[in-house]
């Protein structure tokens, strides 16, 4: 998904249909940036044509102030997050996961504010367990911890540094799993915002489960 805010964000699977407290994943994605304080502006949705009509009424229920545009995805993520940014038209892009639907309003904002002074901006949240790198079975390496971060999204972006990273991701044959890795590669500094532990990725059905439960031990709180 891509939202604007003088921002955009990225949706894809069943998974954002899945029922989370009574309303699809999707639907907690768009309230969230749809809220004022988040400082979007503008949202571009890119997921399967065949979802479109669904998601404009889905924006159009929980983010009436923004609405939605949507745009077609490409064959990998960051052809789709390409897509998406070269149809939103502000100054700075934000980029989100549509499966991370434990996003907040307050989040958005301190990431956007993030990338407005330093030009790229991530979450991030500090690791818990102890990391290592591995290869054919064994363990190379135990990193320290308390350097390590795990990546979440949003992560935002002067628009035109981003689509200079995807286009040259693009002439060096670069693949990068986020678009942070993208503006790295050019050797840009990416500013690192402290994330939040609830804001999961929907990838398994023990992270809807636990979802559930951290909304239902806050009582079922909506935004």
């Amino acid at each position: 998904m891509v939202a604007a805010a003088g921002s955009g964000t990225r949706f894809g699977g069943a998974k954002l249909w899945a029922d989370l407290a009574g309303s699809p994943v999707l639907a907690w994605v768009l309230r969230a940036l749809g809220d004022p304080a988040s400082g979007i502006t503008e949202l571009v949705v890119v997921a399967d044509p065949a979802d479109h009509r669904r998601v404009v009424e889905v924006g159009a229920a929980v983010a009436p102030r923004l609405g939605c545009v949507c745009v077609p995805g490409g064959g990998r993520r960051q052809d789709s997050v390409r897509n998406g940014v070269g149809a939103a038209t502000r100054e700075l892009v934000l980029v989100h996961d549509g499966a991370r639907p434990g996003v907040t309003p307050e989040l958005v904002a301190r990431v956007l504010g993030a990338a407005r002074k330093h030009g790229a901006a991530t979450a991030c949240v500090p690791v818990a367990d102890s990391t290592a790198r591995v290869a054919q079975g064994l363990v190379e390496e135990v990193l320290e911890r308390s350097s390590l971060g795990a990546i979440q999204t949003p992560q935002a972006f002067n628009r035109e540094l981003l689509l200079q990273a995807h286009l040259s991701a693009e002439e060096t044959d670069l693949t990068a799993d986020d678009d942070a890795a993208l503006v790295l590669a050019l050797g840009h500094a990416v500013a690192a915002v402290p994330g939040d532990p609830r804001n999961l990725k929907v990838t398994r059905t023990e992270d809807l489960m636990a979802l559930r439960a951290w909304l239902a031990a806050s009582d079922g709180v909506t935004r």
